[in-house]
């Protein structure tokens, strides 16, 4: 008993660290809650509503993978919504081709395309010598250009096998994700997405509280220095960017299986621009900031365009200028901070009660 509760303990400690905001047992409670809230969503709002929101959850590893890459490494990239485009046509074109079957197949297909994409760019960006915000211009380059190739595809010559790749009239008839017979679809993808999302999370948290976190902070804060000390900066920064465009890509795949379909407007301007929105207004160096702003983000976005307002761009725009002038490093930093201060505040409170009740009990 003592040896599991040891292990639990140990594994708990892997969870937090200098490199997390929220290692505190209020954060763990509030997280808690907000994972139950979660999982009973819907069960309140029933299966349509619910299979709205797993956009949101699924949209939540693309900003987990620009967080892992640009708040950790120091990596800016445009290039996470190509990733995310290429596993999603990647899915699309395996199960049109041989059926819902084989989506799981297909899924682990899209994602190990994607993170091949992600291995090559990265690999000729970093061991070619190109460095800070020329990143950001190449990854944005490559974007572009995907989107102006997938554009141009709507002949009848542009078709793997039975998948035709559509053009601006996108792919249609992607299946759901099919396990043992299940096809998982509303309220039951939508747990299945959450479920998947909570352990990356999770896991994400152990990496970068890891010697290998302290690394890639290390290159984040000082490329030269961490070089001198004997670190492989730019092998570090090859391995981080590969595994965002993994993440990226399983977003993707998450993406086709549950809107059934995929067009270029994955790989459009507008859209890669979202990801930075994302990480900016929760905190680049918060994995629970990028989740809670892609999630509160997109929802606003969603409510606008329901109501048929077209100032939904506008206002997402206004919201990350006010987030880069007035909270800098994104807003889960700050509230921790404020979250902080007010504890200590109720702590210093209950010590000065406890010593006006002892000076009370000596006087007596």
């Amino acid at each position: 008993m003592t040896e599991a509760v040891e292990k639990l303990r140990s594994a708990f400690s892997a969870l937090n660290g200098p490199n997390t905001y929220g290692n505190g047992r209020a954060f763990w409670t509030a997280f808690a809650v907000g994972l139950v809230a979660v999982f009973a969503y819907p069960m309140f709002v029933g299966s349509y509503s619910a299979g709205q929101a797993t956009l949101y959850l699924l949209y939540g590893f693309l900003g987990l993978s620009l967080c892992f890459i640009w708040g950790y490494c120091g990596v800016l990239s445009f290039g996470q919504v190509a990733f995310f485009g290429v596993a999603g046509y990647a899915f699309g074109v395996v199960t049109l081709n041989f059926g819902a079957e084989a989506t799981v197949p297909a899924a682990l297909a899209g994602v190990v395309i994607a993170t091949v994409v992600a291995a090559a760019l990265g690999y000729f960006m970093f061991y070619g010598g190109v460095r800070d915000v020329y990143v950001a211009i190449v990854t944005l380059a490559f974007t572009l250009v995907m989107y102006t190739f997938m554009a141009q595809t709507a002949g009848r010559e542009w078709a793997i096998g039975d998948a035709r790749l559509g053009g601006f009239n996108g792919m249609p008839g992607i299946p759901n994700i099919t396990l043992g017979g299940t096809s998982f679809s509303g309220a039951t993808f939508y747990y299945l997405v959450a479920v998947l999302l909570l352990v990356t999370y999770l896991g994400l948290r152990v990496l970068v509280n890891s010697r290998y976190g302290r690394v890639m902070v290390a290159v984040r804060e000082d490329e030269d220095r961490a070089e001198m000390l004997g670190y492989n900066v730019k092998l570090v920064k090859f391995v981080v960017f590969t595994f965002g465009g993994t993440l990226a890509g399983f977003s993707g795949v998450l993406y086709a299986s549950w809107g059934n379909f995929i067009d270029p407007s994955v790989f459009a301007l507008s859209f890669a621009a979202l990801p930075i929105v994302w990480v900016s207004v929760g905190g680049r160096e918060s994995l629970i900031g990028a989740v809670a702003a892609t999630f509160g983000v997109q929802r606003l976005d969603q409510e606008l365009a329901a109501t048929g307002s077209e100032w939904a761009l506008v206002i997402i725009g206004a919201l990350l200028l006010f987030v880069i002038m007035f909270m800098p490093k994104g807003a889960v930093p700050y509230l921790d901070r404020y979250a902080k201060a007010g504890l200590g505040w109720l702590r210093e409170k209950r010590g000065a009660g406890s010593d006006r009740e002892v000076k009370a009990v000596d006087s007596d």
